[in-house]
């Protein structure tokens, strides 16, 4: 890598990738061959941490939801008094991340107001939508299960990122398409961010690029694994 570890080059990513809207990413804003190492070693790290969540049994996978879930449960009551009359966005499960459709549902019945997020325009912030468990859903981007286009639209107060690496300045590494980050940066006020991880995921760093947003909190099926003081 072109001197990309280098710690003053970089500031904080578009978490870019090879589908990311060319539009998103700033070439004045840092070393445009240090950009395109970034963007390499990041697809590389995708494809690590893709195989070691994919190995992983169904039984194992079951697991590791459970314990997100109870520790998640834990945070969001301890830090936000269970979050209810709140707008918590979740995320349905996708590619091998944690299930917790279940803490999702036992949320919705303590009071607290579920949402999703879908891509309702390509290169654009995420658009969030109440969910409920008896809701019938329909196919989004990715073919991903999202509410109807009526479903009211909300802002999230917390919202949930499922993440493939992570680092314990609470930096996400995701697939690659920069909506996550696309959207913090749009909404006013910014949303508590926690990230949903796998323990086993966490990397040394991502190489913050200047779009790159750090979360507020990591959990993992340890637990609460990093939270930053300053948001």
């Amino acid at each position: 890598m072109s001197d990309a570890s280098k710690p003053g080059k970089y500031a904080s990513s578009p978490c870019m990738a090879d589908d990311v809207d060319p539009s998103y990413f700033d070439p004045l804003a840092t070393d445009p061959e240090q950009a395109r190492d970034v963007v390499l070693w990041r697809k590389s790290e995708r494809l690590r941490l893709r195989g070691l969540r994919d190995a992983l049994s169904v039984a194992a996978r079951q697991e590791i939801g459970r314990a997100i879930s109870d520790h998640l449960r834990t945070v969001v009551q301890e830090k936000f008094n269970g979050a209810r009359g709140k707008v918590l966005s979740c995320y349905w499960p996708i590619k091998g991340e944690p299930d917790l459709r279940g803490l999702m549902a036992e949320w919705h019945e303590n009071g607290v107001l579920i949402a999703l997020p879908s891509v309702e325009v390509k290169a654009a912030p995420l658009v969030f939508r109440r969910w409920t468990p008896e809701m019938q859903m329909v196919r989004g981007d990715w073919n991903i299960p999202v509410p109807p286009p009526e479903a009211e639209q909300v802002t999230p107060d917390i919202t949930l990122a499922p993440m493939i690496g992570w680092t314990t300045e609470c930096y996400r590494l995701g697939y690659g398409g920069g909506y996550f980050d696309r959207t913090l940066a749009a909404l006013d006020p910014r949303p508590v961010s926690i990230g949903i991880a796998l323990s086993a995921a966490q990397i040394g760093t991502i190489y913050p690029q200047p779009h790159d947003i750090p979360l507020a909190l990591v959990v993992t099926d340890t637990g609460l694994r990093a939270e930053r003081t300053e948001r």
